[in-house]
């Protein structure tokens, strides 16, 4: 190869190395900017229910993860169906990932023991802990939806707020979608995506 030669095939190299890096950088500025773009409500705060399997469950376990959290009732007839069958949905659709996990709290304990609650599991599909259903006093219930998710909590169970809340891994609340509106849910699907990009990054990196 001449000398001529040699050197457009290293300029060619060059600029396509330097092409790539630039792609890469302006990448991960556009998906850190995106999430910035998401903005902060409130910080969920202290709180301590039961799980379907008796354990605690707090604010802490929230820390590390995305989550989307809902409001609902076993026995509920009309909207808690169409949301847990969404967020079965989503379960699988993250089924790979431990960075995403989801919360369902009962506005009905009295009834939703952790027994109903173990089978209300079963019967969605959840064979792992991404999926916790949670349970605690009526008060702690209303306080958590009216004060720490800034949700109404009025009339229970039927008077829960039907929308998922969307928390980030600072346990930060991120965002609400309405869980009847299709476009409201590929909102949420973008954005459980580009929180979770860097934890899963995190991860893979460390193996």
């Amino acid at each position: 190869m001449e000398i001529k030669d040699l050197r457009k095939t290293l300029l060619v190299f060059s600029a396509a190395v330097f092409g790539i890096t630039a792609l890469a950088v302006l990448t991960i500025q556009f998906a850190d900017l995106s999430r910035k773009e998401i903005p902060i409500y409130a910080a969920v705060p202290a709180f301590q229910f039961q799980d379907q399997d008796g354990n605690p469950f707090t604010e802490k376990n929230l820390r590390g993860k995305i989550t989307v959290l809902d409001f609902f009732f076993t026995r509920c007839p009309s909207a808690c169906p169409v949301m847990s069958k969404q967020l079965e949905e989503l379960y699988k659709l993250y089924a790979s990932s431990d960075k995403v996990q989801f919360v369902s709290i009962t506005v009905d304990p009295q009834h939703d023991t952790p027994d109903v609650l173990r089978d209300y599991a079963k019967d969605h599909s959840v064979v792992d802990d991404r999926w916790k259903f949670l349970r605690g006093s009526i008060q702690d219930v209303i306080t958590l939806s009216e004060k720490g998710c800034l949700l109404p909590a009025e009339n229970l169970p039927a008077g829960h707020s039907t929308k998922f809340v969307l928390i980030d891994q600072d346990a930060q609340i991120r965002g609400y979608f309405a869980s009847g509106e299709p476009a409201s849910l590929s909102v949420l699907k973008s954005n459980i995506r580009e929180l979770a990009r860097p934890l899963i990054a995190q991860t893979a990196s460390t193996k």
